[in-house]
């Protein structure tokens, strides 16, 4: 297994955007065979950072995912509201491995 780690830098003004983008992303790795384990939103204090993760069965099956994100249309439209909104400045993608009892 092969969990993706998010970090973003979000704009505070447009949490209610970003929101909805981190929504349309939890169903559409779903749809495309991953597990999304949700978005963690800025809560207290001026932080401006949230954190999404995700896993796939394999590097191999997230390769698979990217692929079939770049012609999805739904992705396509995911893509075009941050573009509309720009609800983030930036994010940093890491993978890990689990390690389990």
């Amino acid at each position: 297994m092969i969990t993706c780690f998010l970090r973003y830098e979000v704009d505070l003004d447009k949490l209610k955007d970003f929101e909805e983008y981190g929504r349309m992303w939890i169903r559409l790795v779903n749809k495309l065979g991953g597990t999304h384990h949700g978005y963690l939103m800025p809560s207290e204090g001026a932080s401006d950072v949230a954190l999404a993760s995700f896993s796939f069965p394999s590097m191999a099956a997230y390769e698979q995912y990217r692929k079939a994100a770049a012609t999805d249309a739904e992705c396509q439209a995911a893509m075009a509201f941050y573009e509309r909104t720009r609800c983030f400045r930036r994010y940093d993608r890491s993978f890990f491995r689990p390690v389990f009892e």
